[in-house]
């Protein structure tokens, strides 16, 4: 069953049947969807083995408190977390695995979550723009084996980690991060004591006790990277955990190996911009932070993946190892 289930799940790097410059089938009994704008080459948005909405969003997402959370989630477990004006929301990896995306919102203010399992890259979004907001489903594609999104109002495709549409009649826009944390549930718990859980009740069924892409990980083959990894940086493994930073132009990754050899907070400059780089090998979590302590938006994701999507990116050197 398992093997089926993850033969399933990674028939990956499939063109789509009948692709062509105006439209990309999106499954059977599903609309095409209407590439006549797009900012990729077409015959790069893939298909990814699950049709449109094969993999189901959650639109109606129920939460229990931590207290309850503790009745299916382990202390290692892996979450994605946000916090907005004192509100912490925690949505497990274990269910993201089988959804990636989640419409919801904290605080009165709309949020999207967006997983990508192949790329263990986790993104929060505001998803309203010019004033309407979006709503997004899975759309069943890949693009440089990346989640690919859709819009429900527009069906325009969207880049997860370009964090732009890059087909469709919104072609171009652009999605604003938000600050989130990729961590463990005891570190995240310990920050955030009330903070609420994502709750298996779905109203779908499906085991989240099971990872789908185990196999997948513990095989540690890229999906369709690195093209520039090696060339790049040779000692950085293909699937090694990076941390992404992004100033306009300017993109700079921490490699996990390397803050791993570093003190746990330090200082840094990413095209001027003085920031403080958090590590905790505890909860093997990073992320960013202005001096003054405000979390930054940044990506926790595989290297071929940000590699791949920036290969012209800054990359933090060994701090043990002298300048060549």
């Amino acid at each position: 069953m398992k093997a089926l289930l993850v033969s399933a799940l990674l028939l990956v790097w499939i063109p789509a049947v009948a692709q062509d410059a105006v439209y990309l089938q999106s499954g059977k009994g599903k609309p095409p969807f209407d590439v006549t704008r797009h900012s990729v080459p077409v015959n790069e948005i893939l298909g990814g083995g699950p049709p449109r909405d094969g993999i189901p969003a959650l639109d109606a997402p129920k939460f229990v408190s931590a207290d309850k959370a503790r009745k299916f989630l382990s202390d290692k477990d892996r979450v994605l977390g946000v916090a907005v004006a004192g509100r912490a929301k925690a949505y497990p990896i274990r269910i993201l695995n089988w959804h990636e995306i989640v419409n919801d919102e904290i605080n009165e203010r709309p949020i999207t979550i967006t997983w990508c399992p192949l790329c263990v890259s986790g993104i929060v979004y505001d998803p309203v723009l010019n004033g309407k907001r979006l709503t997004f489903g899975v759309s069943g594609k890949l693009y440089k084996a990346s989640l690919v999104m859709y819009d429900r109002q527009t069906e325009s495709m969207w880049s997860q980690i370009l964090q732009e549409a890059i087909a469709g009649p919104m072609t171009g826009a652009k999605l604003s991060m938000l600050p989130a944390q990729h961590t463990t549930w005891a570190d995240w718990r310990g920050q955030h004591p009330d903070t609420l859980v994502l709750s298996p009740d779905t109203g779908y069924d499906r085991d989240y006790g099971l990872n789908p892409y185990a196999d997948y990980y513990e095989q540690g083959i890229a999906f369709g990277g690195p093209r520039a990894g090696r060339q790049l940086d040779p000692e950085i493994r293909p699937m090694e955990r990076v941390l992404g930073i992004q100033f306009g132009d300017a993109k700079k990754v921490y490699p996990f190996s390397r803050l791993k050899k570093q003190s746990a907070t330090f200082q840094d400059d990413v095209a001027g911009q003085k920031i403080v780089i958090h590590f905790d090998p505890r909860s093997e979590s990073a992320y960013a932070s202005t001096l003054s302590g405000e979390q930054i938006p940044s990506l926790v994701t595989f290297w071929f993946a940000w590699v791949d999507f920036y290969p012209g990116t800054l990359v933090f050197k060994d701090p043990r190892r002298p300048p060549a």
